[in-house]
């Protein structure tokens, strides 16, 4: 949790509630609020000159969506879309500005969540180059199992599905898919009810 529900509630948030699909802002739009997930998952998009969707980012309970752009004076530069049933706290950009000069904590802990997505980027921009797909899947595990607890062998399930896994590794869905067999076979990951877990942890 970024900020507490009961804080931006105090501070005059309202909730959205959206559909699968549902834009919550379009590429190019003008960041006006602070978005944060209360139940539900979302991602981050655009899409190439071909058309294909390109995932940036996946979203679930707790996190704030697209919460960057409130500190400059720039268009979105991509869609925000619910994937399931979600509800999401919504604070005007003045006020979620003036909430954070006023909780120091609140003010770091956005410093740390933006930390936490640039190194995503970072470490999926490097990994972008790579022609392996073997390795471009394994890094995004990694870095998902990175945040848990337990980092034994096989202990945490992917939350994804193989089109996500594409979509956030510039593979095809049928690349991924292969891959991820591939992986199974090399005891890299286990499948198990079709969920993936992964072995290794190198963060």
């Amino acid at each position: 949790m970024v900020i507490k529900e009961e804080v931006l509630h105090s501070v005059g948030a309202i909730i959205r509630h959206y559909q699968p699909g549902e834009i919550i802002f379009n590429e190019g739009d003008v960041p006006k609020y602070y978005y944060q997930i209360i139940t539900g998952q979302a991602k981050l998009n655009n899409y190439s000159d071909d058309g294909k969707e390109i995932i940036q980012t996946l979203l679930e309970e707790g996190q704030s969506i697209g919460e960057s752009l409130l500190f400059i004076d720039k268009l979105y530069p991509v869609n925000a879309v619910a994937i399931t049933k979600c509800s999401v706290q919504r604070l005007p950009k003045t006020v979620f500005l003036d909430l954070i000069k006023l909780y120091p904590e609140i003010s770091f802990e956005m410093n740390k969540t933006l930390s936490q997505k640039l190194y995503f980027k970072l470490i999926m921009a490097q990994n972008l180059s790579s022609q392996n797909p073997t390795a471009k899947l394994t890094v995004l595990m990694d870095y998902l199992k990175s945040f848990q607890e337990n980092q034994s062998p096989y202990s945490f399930m992917i939350p994804l599905t193989r089109q996500q896994m594409a979509s956030l590794t510039g593979l095809c869905v049928e690349t991924a898919i292969r891959t991820i067999k591939i992986m199974e076979r090399d005891k890299i990951v286990k499948i198990k009810d079709r969920k993936i877990c992964i072995k290794s942890n190198f963060f």
